[in-house]
């Protein structure tokens, strides 16, 4: 049985193309440092062509790991929280909690590109809420809440913690207010 956080294909494919506008954003803060390294970029677009169909679940699921390795290659913070989005944002074709993961990891290289700005996350949230359709929010709300399936990123890990954490569930606490008359699937 699969994870409740994998979502079926045709979900991962509508929560794809929002994961890859969320990691969009901040991919500048990765190549200002490393601008001939465009893993994390081919991460970006893969998620895209997957949104629309172009590319299947099986493919993408053997190249997700490619644009998180990017991390490695620089040293700010923001930058490698930027590859890590584009990361998560690939890795949506796999399991659809991923999509959390890349807004929470673009929220956190928004915050860390621009540290004398302090609402920078609240703003990032506030963007990737607004330019999530009825049908991803739907999808997403899907998914269990932070914490409470152990068998995915949504599970006591890396996500669960920090602003990642706290980015991932503002997240999902404005998607279960916005739809109070669709089940929670579990």
């Amino acid at each position: 049985m699969p994870s409740p956080q994998s979502l079926s294909e045709p979900d991962r494919r509508l929560v794809a193309a929002w994961a890859a506008d969320c990691a969009a954003r901040v991919l500048p803060l990765f190549e200002a440092e490393a601008p001939t390294d465009g893993r994390p970029r081919d991460a970006i677009d893969r998620a895209r062509a997957f949104a629309r169909g172009d590319l299947d679940t099986a493919g993408e699921i053997r190249r997700r790991f490619i644009a998180g390795r990017a991390a490695h290659t620089v040293s700010s913070p923001a930058a490698v929280a930027a590859a890590r989005a584009a990361g998560q944002a690939s890795g949506v074709a796999h399991m659809g909690a991923h999509a959390l993961g890349a807004a929470a990891y673009a929220a956190k290289a928004a915050a860390l590109g621009d540290p004398d700005h302090p609402t920078a996350v609240s703003e990032e949230i506030g963007w990737q809420l607004e330019n999530m359709d009825l049908h991803t929010r739907a999808a997403l709300r899907q998914l269990p809440l932070l914490g409470e399936n152990s068998a995915g990123p949504l599970g006591p890990g890396l996500l669960a913690s920090g602003i990642l954490g706290s980015t991932i569930r503002h997240i999902q606490s404005a998607i279960e207010k916005s739809a109070p008359s669709l089940g929670r699937v579990s």
